[in-house]
Parts: C-alpha cells; structure tokens; sequence
C-alpha cells in the first residue's frame, strides 16, 4: 500500500528504510494490472533512436515520459492526453519534470550488507551480532563460513568462523553414513549475516544487557553498553536490524543523474550510470548462474562481486578497490554526491546563493555612528530595487513596473530622492566569511556613500576580525517585516556590545 504524501511536515527523519518500503518508492501499477518499477537491463538509450531503452536506467514506463505529454511509441503527443497511459508502450502521458522524483529499484538475486553499516566507525552490524569487524568482513566477502546453529555438534558454537577445510570435514561426518550430527547449519556472505542479524531478539537482547551492565565493571561495561545504545536505539525508531543487508536497492530518479549528447555526437554520462550498470549486469549474471545451477564456487564469487559493485555504488573506496573510470579518475558514488564541501548539504543545501545580496570591499567610516554602515549607492539600488519601484509607482511618478525600472537605469535624479526614503530604517545585514561565531554577520542601518566600498565602524571590527587592507563583505536585505524587526532587535551592531562566547566588550578599537 502507497503512503499518502502529505504537504505538512514537522520534521525530516532519517532512517534505515525495508525492502518493502524500497519497492513501495518505486512500485506503481498500470490500468492494465501491471507493475512496473523493477531495473532489469543496464542499457541506458538506444544510441540510433536516441530514445530510453525500456526497463533499462532510463526507462520511460518506469520513470515518466522524455518529452512532455509524449509516449515513448509516439501514439500520443499532446496535453490534451493528459494521464492517459498508452497500450502499446505503457508510459504515461504526463510532463517530463516526474523524471526528477520519480525512482525505480533493483531485486537482487543474493542479500548484500549495507557497506555504511558494516565499515562505518562504529560497525553496527559487528556490535549487534557481538562479533569483531575483522570475522563480520571474513563472512560477508566469502572467506569464512560461519555456525547458524551448532546442533548437536559438541565442538561447534553459535557464531563460530570456520574455514574452508573445517567446513568440508564437518560436512563429510554430516553425509557420512554413521552419522550422529544433526541441525548443524553453517552459511557464508550476505546471506548468513541476515539470518544472524533476524535472530536476535531485540527487547530480550536488551533485558539481558541490563542485568549484565550491573554486574559489569570496567572496559566490558562500556563494551555493554554501547551495545545496549544500539539495540535501544533500533527498538526505538522500529527498525529491523535485517534491514542493513539488502535484497533491494533503489534507484534514483534519471533526470538526477543525467545522460547529455556532447557537441561531437558522443554522450557525457553521471558517474552514478556507470555504477548501477555494474550492479545491474552482475546481479543479471548471478541470477542466469542460480538458474543454470552452476557450481557453488562460480555462484559465491559472483556473489561477492555483486557485493562489491553494490558497496562502490553505495560508498567508492570505503572497501577494497576504489572504482575508476576513464583516465582513472574515481567514479563519483551516492555517499560522494552527499558528503564533503561540494556535497549535496554543504554545497547546495546550506551555499545556496540568494537574491538581494551584494559584496564589496570595506573601507573605514570613522564619521559613521555604531550602528550604520556606508552602501554605496550602486549597490543600494540593486538590492532595494522592488521597494524603489514599488515606491515609485505609489507616489505616481510611473504608471507601471517597466517604466520604474526604465527610470532606474537612467538614474533619474527622482530615483535616488526615492532610494532615501526607501532605506531609512531597513536594516541590512553584514557578513564576513569565514563566520565563525554569531557575531560575524550584524545588523546596520544602511547610509548612501559615493564610491563603490562598503563603510563600515572601526569599532566593530574585532566581531568580525576584519581590517582595511582590502578584505571584503556580503550584504544581504531582509525583505520581510518579520525579518527586519529580528534584524533590528537581534542583530544590531548596537546591541551586541559583549561577545556571547566571554561575556566581554568586543567594541574595542583595534584598528589604529
């Protein structure tokens, strides 16, 4: 069942996500019954048609339609098809934008660990399983088998690593005649760790960790307890400790990792195509290996690369070999996208470049008062365009926004009458990177000057460490009435006399 997706949000969660709400992100039914959303081929386009190869990375009936209010046959093309889902193809007649949310998902022939959780610091499978990182890795790239139940094998236990000669031996008295061991069961990869991961018993797990925890003492206590943060910590959110080793993966929406024809007729692909592509063509291997019923070693080693192609596209490099491209540089993974300086938060989420801002080079305003700053007058009528016009038209002096703005750009000696008026107790605020405490962004009441450099108080400069030998500032206007008053009452230069960090003056004159 789909979740409705409301328009309400009090928080962003996040969290491990189940198979079944893996396939739920990428799942929709036809009106003739059928389910699409499944990844099964690596091809991306057809490089003769130019068109989405279907069910392939770029597949139009699993993802929405290249052109808008287009089938991929050709059947219909026009709006007036709207929500229509063509017989022939299957896709969708709707705009192409869906291609930016719309997701897909891969089945896996095989489980494989999540990499973040079985090499990230801490290791939260090897915490929960109470297994050394060293044997968890042993088991899940296929160089140790490991005990899922000893039976009744006196010289096996529960969790036990066995290497490849000990299993054989074991498995010769298991098949020998005179055999007395029974529900011995031993597994290896991806698959054993998810069998051991679904039988632990969380709440009971948690009860006995407690009892354990006082009695203990020392370095075992704070092993105990940092195994008891986890299990509570997955109790608490409902999460299943099996959901860390995946039978399906997502696949992100294609206009998020797009395909572009070059000027010379070749194509510049995300680096993301390339990785699912390996993930697609050895999971489609594995599955033609199981159904040939190939010999068990050529099934785990394919087994293990899947493991691998999943871990590059999880996380390039976390693991074993780090996965090059052309001219050997690294292919650029999901974790890639997201962390670092130019990741998805840092860069796009929290950089995002804003209107009504303007930066310049401050210069020293000793006849300014604390709480003013000197913009120059080039800047101002940039940044308070809208209030100008606004004010321009309202005063009767222009009919409508075209001609404002035809007035500005000659520099109508009534426009700057207008600018006077218009910035007179709306503060702005002053920013000098790095900011690296509140202090480094303040409040002030903009004064026109001549000139192209911002004025600023020497006095304020220790808040901002700043000094005039040609550093420079961001100006940003707030625009909403809300916004000026906390500008006002929060930020004022004025108002921020003592740092918050020492509680001491930071008004000092330091720049003689």
């Amino acid at each position: 069942m789909r979740h409705p997706i409301s328009n309400q949000f009090d928080y962003v969660k996040i969290g491990l996500a189940s198979p079944e709400r893996i396939r739920q992100w990428g799942e929709r039914t036809l009106p003739n019954g059928q389910l699409v959303g499944e990844v099964t081929k690596p091809e991306t386009i057809n490089y003769r048609t130019l068109k989405p190869e279907m069910d392939g990375l770029f597949c139009e009936r699993i993802f929405g339609p290249a052109k808008d209010w287009e089938c991929h046959c050709g059947k219909y093309k026009r709006v007036r098809h709207r929500g229509i889902v063509c017989e022939r193809c299957g896709v969708e007649v709707t705009e192409s934008r869906v291609r930016r949310h719309r997701m897909g998902y891969i089945k896996l022939a095989a489980p494989v660990a999540h990499v973040w959780y079985l090499k990230g610091i801490p290791s939260y499978i090897a915490i929960l399983l109470d297994v050394p990182l060293r044997d968890v890795e042993q088991i899940v790239y296929f160089n140790s088998y490991v005990v899922l139940s000893p039976g009744n094998a006196e010289t096996l236990t529960y969790k036990q690593l066995l290497t490849e000669d000990q299993w054989l031996e074991i498995e010769d008295q298991i098949y020998s005649e005179d055999s007395q061991l029974q529900g011995v069961e031993v597994g290896i990869g991806a698959e054993a760790l998810l069998r051991l991961l679904s039988d632990i018993p969380l709440e009971t797990e948690a009860e006995s960790l407690r009892e354990d925890i006082a009695n203990a003492k020392g370095q075992k206590r704070a092993k105990l307890i940092k195994r008891l943060r986890v299990i509570d910590n997955f109790i608490a959110t409902g999460s299943k400790p099996e959901w860390m080793v995946m039978n399906v993966i997502p696949v992100i929406p294609p206009d998020l990792r797009p395909m572009v024809q070059l000027d010379g007729g070749r194509f510049a692909t995300s680096d993301l195509n390339d990785l699912y592509r390996r993930v697609i063509n050895r999971n489609n291997r594995l599955a033609r290996l199981q159904e040939i019923l190939a010999p068990e070693i050529i099934v785990r080693n394919e087994k293990r690369m899947l493991q691998e192609a999943v871990d590059a596209l999880i996380d390039n490099g976390r693991r074993g070999r780090t996965v090059v491209g052309a001219n050997n540089r690294p292919l650029k993974s999901l974790s890639d996208i997201i962390e670092g300086k130019q990741g998805r938060f840092r860069q796009n989420l929290l950089g995002k470049r804003v209107d009504y801002s303007g930066r310049s080079v401050i210069v020293v305003g000793p006849s300014l008062q604390i709480h003013q700053c000197g913009l120059p007058r080039e800047m101002a009528i940039e940044l308070f365009q809208p209030f100008v016009i606004n004010r321009l038209i309202r005063s009767g002096l222009v009919n409508n926004i075209k001609a404002a703005k035809k007035l500005i750009s000659r520099a109508d000696p009534s426009v700057w009458d207008v600018l006077e008026e218009v910035i007179e107790g709306h503060p702005v605020m002053l920013n000098r990177a790095p900011t690296l405490h509140r202090l480094g962004i303040q409040a002030f009441e903009p004064i026109l000057v001549e000139g192209r450099a911002i004025q600023l108080h020497p006095l304020v400069c220790p808040a901002f460490n700043a000094d005039f030998d040609g550093d420079k500032m961001a100006v940003h206007v707030p625009l909403s009435l809300e916004s000026q008053a906390e500008a006002r009452l929060l930020m004022l230069a004025s108002n921020n006399i003592l740092s918050p960090a020492t509680g001491r003056p930071i008004i000092t004159p330091s720049q003689d």
